[in-house]
């Protein structure tokens, strides 16, 4: 096999590779040997059929066969060849003209992953913000766990309605003066101020009293999950049948037993563990943030425009997501729009962090377990019907893709451990308010080193925000399995965990809920 570069530009590469007919014979040759013994056709005894004969029944099958074996074997030799590390998959081009019996002349156009040097991880600082456990956080919990178990009793007669007061009302929704489906209800509760109702439904009600009718006027979401009512204006004719009112929730020993505990004082012990358990994720979520925007600021070299794209677009997929539960989803696009260049240069920092990640793991021998990798698929797979985990498990065996999404947020986790334990970390103590406040600001530093965006509304800023923090890691993988190299890099703060993404295809039937 001859092979010819044609460019090097970057890290695009091109080569020419002309795959000899005899080779190509070759193959055709042995798959009808093998079949010979297999193959059976009336007048002739099992296993004795000419090679002619199959040639003539099976033949253009059989070449198509050996071609592709031929070409996948000749892709694989270039790239060891060569020493290339591709970013993807290469695009291969047969030329034109190409006839059984002919040479065969391909194209192969592919991009490299830079070649990156390993960072001297030597005056690495870092510092970690601590938030005690002390007895006033163990209260805020305590607190939120008991406005979260709020009950609602009969409000005094006359009472008017206040934000926080619960209503029980029968309501008749009408668009153009026609009732619609699903716009009818009787006895329903509805919180005000609890947001579960449409836009404009919960507002109107403030002030009402048992046993008053309202109309009120509003618009169906332009997201609403039901297609004939998107964006429509109605109408809905409420009856207030009657007003309760919040009922503080004592704690005590009997608040603690209706959660299935002994006492308060037990309570107060499974509180102090949840919030040493919150803040420790987010002082790690702090930690980590301020460890990747340190390697940002340090390194600065060309990426695959291929993995840029790839993230580029499922930024941009979460992007649209987030736009669409605006209140003018147009304007969030329009505003998406003018700032594609800023989150297309968030996409390239995502995968600069990933491929840097990935270089410091493979310089430290840093890999993820078989038997960790086999906790990680068991998890996973509980997130399926049960009929459906075995196919699961077989899925993630069978895809080298799939299995290195799974194991990327590990890996990078485990990378991002060993770099802790090589920096020099200095404790300072903070209050929870404090260090959240310290995540919310090295978000925006490290929007504002990258694109130095205008001041944007809060929405805005979250939308961006989620975007900067989540990237691409990647794994130590054979050269012919770059592409499989794509994955997390690093989770919102604050977010809870988030299985690894699936290719869209191939995948079992639907998650239980």
């Amino acid at each position: 096999m001859q092979i010819v570069e044609t460019s090097n530009e970057g890290l695009r590469r091109g080569f020419s590779l002309t795959i000899p007919a005899a080779e190509i014979a070759a193959k055709v040759a042995g798959e009808v040997a093998r079949l010979a013994p297999q193959v059976r056709m009336p007048g002739f005894r099992p296993g004795k059929v000419p090679a002619n004969l199959i040639r003539k029944m099976h033949g253009a099958q059989l070449h198509q066969e050996a071609l592709n074996t031929a070409i996948r074997e000749g892709v694989d030799q270039l790239i060891a060849q060569k020493a290339l590390r591709p970013a993807a998959q290469p695009q291969l081009t047969l030329g034109e003209g190409y006839t059984e019996g002919a040479d065969a002349e391909l194209a192969v156009a592919l991009e490299v992953l830079p070649a990156i040097a390993v960072p001297n991880l030597d005056g690495l600082k870092l510092e970690k913000m601590v938030v005690p456990a002390d007895e006033a956080e163990v209260d805020a919990a305590l607190a939120r766990l008991a406005t979260s178990a709020k009950r609602f009793e009969d409000a005094p007669a006359g009472h008017r309605a206040a934000a926080g007061d619960q209503l029980v009302i029968d309501f008749i929704g009408s668009i153009d003066g026609a009732p619609f489906d699903g716009g009818k209800g009787e006895d329903a509760t509805i919180e005000i101020g609890a947001g579960r109702f449409i836009p404009g439904f919960e507002e109107p009600l403030i002030g009402a009293a048992a046993g008053e009718e309202k109309t009120l006027a509003v618009t169906f979401p332009a997201d609403y999950p039901v297609a004939t009512l998107k964006g429509k204006a109605a109408e809905f004719a409420v009856t207030v049948k009657a007003v309760k009112v919040p009922r503080e929730t004592p704690i005590d020993d009997a608040f603690a037993k209706s959660l299935g505990l002994a006492d308060l004082a037990t309570l107060r012990q499974v509180m102090q563990g949840q919030v040493e358990q919150e803040t420790a994720s987010l002082t790690r979520t702090q930690m980590k943030r301020q460890l990747l925007d340190t390697l940002a600021a340090a390194h600065d070299f060309e990426v695959p425009p291929s993995m840029v794209e790839a993230e580029f677009a499922q930024i941009w997929q979460q992007l649209e997501a987030e736009a669409a539960r605006e209140p003018d989803p147009a304007a969030a696009r329009a505003e998406m729009e003018a700032e594609r260049e800023e989150y297309r240069a968030i996409a390239v920092r995502r995968v600069r962090l990933g491929l840097l990640l990935s270089e410091i793991g493979q310089a430290n021998g840093i890999t993820v377990t078989e038997a960790e990798m086999q906790q990680l698929i068991g998890q996973e797979a509980q997130r399926y019907r049960p009929e459906d985990r075995q196919k699961f498990v077989d899925y993630i065996r069978a895809d080298a893709m799939a299995a290195a999404q799974l194991r990327a947020p590990l890996y990078e986790e485990k990378v991002v451990d060993f770099l802790f334990g090589k920096a020099e970390v200095t404790e300072r103590e903070v209050t929870r308010e404090e260090l959240e406040a310290a995540i919310a600001a090295e978000d925006t530093a490290s929007q504002e080193t990258e694109t130095k965006p205008a001041e944007k509304p809060a929405a805005k800023k979250r939308a961006k925000a989620a975007a900067e923090s989540e990237g691409v890691a990647t794994e130590a993988k054979p050269a012919k399995k770059a592409a499989a190299k794509k994955a997390e890099a690093e989770n919102a703060a604050g977010d809870e965990a988030k299985p690894a993404k699936k290719p869209a295809t191939k995948k079992p039937a639907a998650k239980t809920k």
